[in-house]
């Protein structure tokens, strides 16, 4: 039997790009084929993707196929949890000021510096010596 699509949406955050697909069911979150618990094993990051689920009170109406790429874990957790509050903001327009005041509607928008030349790093210089 085939489950009702509610909504398609993306969401990203520094490099890592999400996939969401919002689905009528129990309240699970698989991200690439496994288990939240089993991609994100730390428990704050599994705190932050869950965090748009929480505020409005929707945890356990929908269940959450996600596709990750790109990034490290934490870029890609914030990814993921722009993209889930994009899609519930599709599924019901009411959640709109709960999702705006915790600011989950908002693209992070700090990218890494690049390097300049003439220093070891985006800002850092190479040590300067007297002697």
């Amino acid at each position: 039997m085939a489950q009702e699509v509610i909504a398609l949406t993306s969401g990203s955050r520094k490099e890592a790009v999400a996939r969401i697909k919002l689905v009528s069911g129990s309240g699970t979150i698989t991200v690439n084929g496994k288990p939240i618990e089993r991609y994100f094993t730390t428990a704050p990051i599994q705190a932050v993707v869950r965090q748009p689920l929480l505020a409005t009170a929707t945890d356990s109406r929908f269940d959450i196929v996600v596709t990750v790429s790109g990034g490290g874990v934490v870029g890609q957790a914030g990814a993921v949890r722009h993209g889930i509050a994009r899609a519930l903001l599709l599924s019901d327009a009411t959640f709109r000021p709960t999702l705006r005041q915790g600011g989950f509607l908002t693209r992070d928008p700090r990218e890494k510096e690049r390097k300049k030349y003439g220093h070891k790093r985006a800002r850092k210089g190479f040590q300067y010596s007297k002697r």
